[in-house]
Formats: C-alpha cells, sequence, structure tokens
C-alpha cells in the first residue's frame, strides 16, 4: 500500500520526533530515579500503524538516537522497544480488523504494555545485577524501583502511550492512509 520512500520518509520523521519527544517534552513524571515523558513512545507505536518494516526501522532509530545522547540504561531501554514493535506490529498487520474494536483494541494495548514492560523490566534488571546503577537505587531496592517503578510504572506510561497514539493515528488517519488502520476499516466491517 506505502512505496518504499513513503516508508522510509515516515521511518525518518518518526525515527526524529521519537528521539526529539524526550528532550522537548515538559511533561515528565519522575518517581525516585525512574522517570517517565509523556508521548515517548508514541512514534514507535504510530510505526506499528504502517507496517512492521517501518516499526523496527523506528524503534532501532531512535534507540540509536538514545546512545548517542541518553545515558546507557536509558538508550538499553529504547532498544528493548524493538520487541513490542515487532510483536506489536506483526499482530496488527495480522489482524487489523481488531483496530475497529474498542474491546479489541484495549486488550491489545494491554498486552502490548505488558510486553513493553517486562522486557524493560528484563534490560533494567541487567544493569541493577551488575551493579551499573546509582547507591541510591540499591538503597531504594529491587522490588520498588525495577519492579514497582520499571515494571507497573511501565505498563501504566506504555498504556497511556498508546492510547494517545491510537487516537492520533485515528486522527491522521485520513490524510495518511495508515494501511493497518485502512484495512482494519475494510475488513471489520
Amino acid at each position: 500500500m506505502y512505496s518504499n520512500v513513503k516508508k522510509m520518509t515516515f521511518s525518518a520523521v518518526l525515527v526524529a520526533l521519537g528521539i526529539l519527544i524526550p528532550i522537548v517534552m515538559p511533561v515528565k513524571v519522575v518517581i525516585g530515579p525512574a522517570s517517565f515523558t509523556l508521548a515517548s513512545h508514541v512514534p514507535v507505536f504510530l510505526a506499528m500503524f504502517i507496517s512492521p518494516g517501518v516499526a523496527i526501522s523506528v524503534a532501532l532509530g531512535t534507540a540509536f538516537g538514545f546512545f548517542l545522547s541518553f545515558p546507557v540504561i536509558i538508550a538499553a531501554r529504547a532498544l528493548s522497544h524493538v520487541c513490542f514493535a515487532v510483536i506489536g506490529a506483526a499482530i496488527l498487520q495480522r489482524k487489523p480488523s481488531m483496530t475497529s474494536s474498542t474491546v479489541k483494541i484495549i486488550g491489545f494495548n494491554i498486552f502490548i504494555a505488558i510486553i513493553h514492560s517486562l522486557v524493560e523490566l528484563l534490560v533494567v534488571s541487567i544493569f541493577f545485577f551488575t551493579g551499573n546503577m546509582s547507591g541510591a537505587v540499591y538503597d531504594q531496592g529491587f522490588l520498588y524501583v525495577v519492579c514497582g517503578l520499571i515494571g507497573i510504572g511501565g505498563i501504566i506510561h506504555s498504556l497511556v502511550d498508546f492510547s494517545l497514539a491510537y487516537y492520533l493515528a485515528l486522527k491522521l488517519n485520513g490524510q495518511l492512509a495508515l494501511p493497518i488502520l485502512i484495512e482494519g476499516k475494510r475488513s471489520g466491517n
């Protein structure tokens, strides 16, 4: 449906947004050592409505940008987004009709949020158990910081960001003809 040039253009724009949002977004929720930036995952989620290839490109591109300008643990968390992007985009491509059902898209959002959070939890756990975190993190403990903030906080953050991305995708679909939403509308009727 999209030409390779169009996919590459969308990938580039979404990568740029994925790098810029955490830098310029004024809405950040900071709890202890964890920080959650509103809409930071929206570009990757939007890419999932185009194709798995675009989703992978955007996840890898934003991770590369993070490795250039953020601490390694944040960049590694960004790299972990490839996992939920691949899984989510593949599911949406296989079952685009779910985008036309409120119940199914909520279920999909919850499923992707859990995957997203588990992979980030794994990344942060590696840093935690190899002694590569600040003393304050160790003072607060694994359960609070890793399981609570990264695990549960990550699920909430993912749910919010996917909801924003889905709303934005629905609004932009008229102008951009996002392949998954077009196919979902066609097969959902």
